[in-house]
């Protein structure tokens, strides 16, 4: 177990020979990627899964069966569909942080309380107006607890795609250090990672604050 002087010199010497910052510009890149890809996706998948009975009907078993899979299980057959270049690594991310947002929207769209629904449609609200000014306010909460959650696992899964076919990354530097039992490096890994989702759990809550100012999240 290293002490933090051992971490700090390793930090500090990563840091001088420039692996930390191209580990950091990578990692950072492929799970904004991701996060992009799999949120979009996620939001409109809810959207309709709560709102459109059909497609609920069609899809809405199929994700469930998919959410209990791990990234890492998806691993193997993402290098197959794309190789071991960097769109394997957005698909293992888009996926963890997809069925994350996906689930967070739907509950969110599916339990609108039905007096908000009676109010609008008593006052005669067109149907655009009452999804956009009635039913998007009120799952907006649900959607960015989602957001924060995918963003929450979209490290998780940046981790298992850099394992396999990377040459630079967090995860990768994580097991170049276990191959050499470098503890001191495989702590600095550790601590990136916890500090990066920090910092992007933080931003979601800066902008939750802002746009969803009538419920905190």
């Amino acid at each position: 177990f290293p002490g933090p002087w051992e971490v700090a010199t390793a930090a500090v010497k990563l840091f001088h020979d420039g692996v930390m910052v191209r580990d950091l510009k990578t990692s950072v890149s492929r799970a904004a990627v991701g996060v992009t890809v799999g949120a979009r996706l996620g939001i409109l998948a809810g959207i309709l899964t709560a709102r459109v009975v059909l497609v609920r009907l069609a899809v809405y078993p199929f994700f469930n069966i998919l959410r209990p899979i791990p990234a890492i299980a998806l691993v193997p057959i993402a290098i197959v569909w794309f190789g071991i270049g960097e769109e394997s690594k957005y698909f293992v991310i888009a996926y963890t942080v997809f069925l994350a947002v996906w689930l967070a929207t739907h509950h969110g769209m599916e339990h609108v309380a039905e007096t908000y629904i009676r109010a609008s449609r008593s006052l005669g609200a067109p149907w655009w107006r009452e999804f956009f000014e009635v039913i998007v306010p009120a799952a907006a909460p649900h959607i960015f607890a989602g957001l924060r959650f995918g963003a929450a696992l979209a490290f998780l899964s940046l981790v298992a795609a850099e394992l396999t076919g990377s040459s630079a990354g967090i995860g990768y530097r994580l097991e170049e250090a276990r191959q050499y039992f470098q503890v001191d490096r495989m702590f600095v890994g550790l601590i990136q990672l916890g500090l990066l989702g920090a910092l992007l759990d933080s931003f979601f809550v800066f902008i939750s604050k802002r746009l969803v100012h009538w419920e905190t999240v």
